[in-house]
């Protein structure tokens, strides 16, 4: 997955004309915080509800303000998880992509992001989920699909969390089944340190939690 396959077509940007009170306007109707300025093709910057609630005058032009972002931006081709390193680290609600020439392509919501983690954890299937904390030099994703398969099981999905100075990790599976009392079972008999364990029957799948965790790891 690449930047521009998470564009979000339908959050036009601003104009260096657009007064203050229309991109505030703009911005409660989309939910975000920032929203990219563009010339044409160019992207100049983006603009953070910040820098307009200050503003005495909600009739000034954001071309005349000062922005607080210094042009943030990924590439088309970036990989997502650049995007998501950039989300965290400017704590931003869109980012522009930009093309080779750097012209501005269209803009990455935080919404898209939550969307498309929701989709590659499978977190709106039903389902069973193991938490397996393990030393990393026995991390074979391979055997673990095997004891998983063994119960005529799959798995949905899959990521690893590290620990800062440690040998530890913990590893989420997000598998097909609910009952997974044969598979835990299985990952005992094969001396796997079982964190914790969670199904469909649970209060929201612990979606929440398994994603806090997920962008945890995700911080590169």
């Amino acid at each position: 997955m690449v930047a521009i396959e998470l564009i979000a077509d339908a959050i036009p940007p601003v104009h260096t004309s657009d007064t203050v009170q229309k991109v505030l306007d703009r911005m409660i109707e989309f939910r975000l915080r920032h929203l990219p300025i563009v010339n044409e093709e160019q992207f100049l910057g983006l603009v953070a509800e910040d820098d307009l609630i200050g503003e005495s005058d909600y009739q000034t032009a954001v071309g005349a303000l000062a922005l607080s972002q210094v042009n943030p931006y990924v590439l088309e081709d970036q990989h997502i998880y650049d995007v998501i390193r950039m989300f965290y680290e400017r704590q931003l609600t869109v980012i522009p992509v930009l093309d080779a020439k750097r012209n501005y392509l269209g803009i990455i919501s935080i919404n898209a992001i939550t969307e498309y983690f929701a989709k590659i954890t499978a977190v709106a299937q039903p389902g069973g989920i193991i938490v397996l904390e393990i030393n990393n030099k026995n991390n074979s994703l391979a055997h673990m699909a095997q004891i998983v398969e063994s119960d005529n099981a799959q798995i949905l999905s899959s990521y690893v969390q590290t620990f800062p100075d440690s040998t530890r990790i913990e590893v989420t599976l997000k598998v097909n089944k609910q009952d997974i009392s044969a598979i835990i079972a299985t990952f005992l008999r094969y001396e796997y340190d079982i964190k914790a364990t969670f199904n469909s029957t649970d209060h929201n799948d612990n979606a929440k939690d398994r994603y806090d965790s997920l962008m945890n790891y995700l911080n590169l």
